[in-house]
């Protein structure tokens, strides 16, 4: 059974779901520490002005962010900050050739007032992925297992719960992830290539990293042409 244990993040790109796509499980990683650097709360779209973030506000005066899980991070709503990025989407996206079949959806997505972050954030990539056509994927949180202690074994109670047999990890892991005891517990790993072709975007050269919403917007449902079916 293949295993894919990753944070979530705000309107990934299409690499995160290539990995969805791998993955009988995947595992959204919510029971550690949050990175507020990272890319839970915010990606990049593209503009005629080049990129721009697309950050959701979070608590953190008087919290330890970094001491806090990514599951207990909660949403500022002081301001309308869904309706500024559905107009950053609508302005920068309204001339693409695929804007009116998702825009929609996207609307009724952006219209969710969930208290944490990792709510939603979860809930909107399960439904992209299902917008990619990824059917077979199964979604568990980590915070909702029996994870215990640290790095490479937290991840190998998680895997050993679930009765994984193939892990598969982003390339960065390579530096810290211990192989042996994966193996030595029966589970063999993969490490991603993350090495995909160019697709039509708007504004000029290509952007290879940015939200999998562009993808969406440009070529609509080749967009699995773009990420594993080539």
């Amino acid at each position: 059974m293949n295993c894919v244990i990753l944070q979530p993040s705000y309107i990934p790109w299409r690499g995160f779901f290539d990995q969805v796509h791998k993955a009988d499980v995947f595992v959204f990683y919510d029971c550690v520490q949050y990175d507020d650097r990272g890319w839970r709360n915010r990606n990049q779209i593209k503009t005629p002005s080049g990129l721009q973030w697309l950050s959701i506000p979070v608590h953190s005066r008087g919290v330890q962010v970094e001491k806090t899980a990514v599951k207990d991070i909660r949403i500022v709503w002081d301001g309308p900050w869904n309706k500024k990025h559905l107009r950053a989407l609508q302005a920068n996206y309204c001339k693409s050739k695929y804007f009116t079949r998702y825009w929609h959806l996207l609307e009724k997505l952006y219209e969710r007032r969930d208290e944490f972050l990792g709510d939603f954030t979860c809930h909107l990539i399960e439904v992209l992925a299902r917008e990619l056509g990824i059917a077979h994927t199964r979604f568990v949180r980590s915070s909702t297992l029996p994870a215990s202690g640290a790095k490479t074994d937290r991840l190998l109670s998680i895997l050993s719960h679930l009765g994984a047999t193939h892990y598969i990890s982003g390339p960065s892991a390579k530096s810290y992830l211990e192989v042996n005891k994966l193996s030595a517990a029966g589970i063999s790993i993969e490490f991603m290539n993350y090495d995909y072709p160019a697709y039509p975007q708007l504004y000029g050269s290509f952007e290879p990293q940015v939200s999998v919403i562009d993808l969406l917007f440009n070529v609509g449902p080749d967009s699995p042409k773009y990420i594993w079916d080539r």
